[in-house]
């Protein structure tokens, strides 16, 4: 998609701090960090939001939860949260899935 800003770092046309590459997935920093460490994961298949995932994406998805448990362990990361915010009310203003990988500080519950 031409338009979408993560395929266009996905295709490095933009750049990005990449902290991960494989062949489903990117990880970089985000550019607005809202924590000391914060990482984007993002699929290289486009999907605009969790909505429109289906069974076909499940070993896409499981692959990226695997992959934000193995950076966190790389990072030291003793705690931190995986995040996906689905729709403009959620938060997302990507239209292209992706999960925000946050840690390096005590977070409150609920959130937001």
């Amino acid at each position: 998609m031409a338009d979408c800003l993560f395929c266009r770092i996905v295709a490095r046309q933009l750049e990005a701090k990449v902290v991960f590459e494989d062949n489903k997935l990117v990880a970089i920093h985000d550019i607005n960090p809202a924590a000391p460490v914060h990482i984007l994961l993002i699929p290289k298949k486009h999907l605009g939001s969790l909505s429109e995932v289906s069974e076909e994406d499940v070993e896409l998805l499981g692959h990226l939860q695997v992959t934000a448990s193995r950076l966190a362990r790389e990072l030291n990361l003793e705690s931190y949260r995986l995040v996906n915010n689905c729709g403009v009310s959620a938060g997302q203003s990507v239209f292209h899935i992706h999960y925000h990988l946050l840690g390096g500080r005590n977070f409150q519950w609920p959130p937001g």
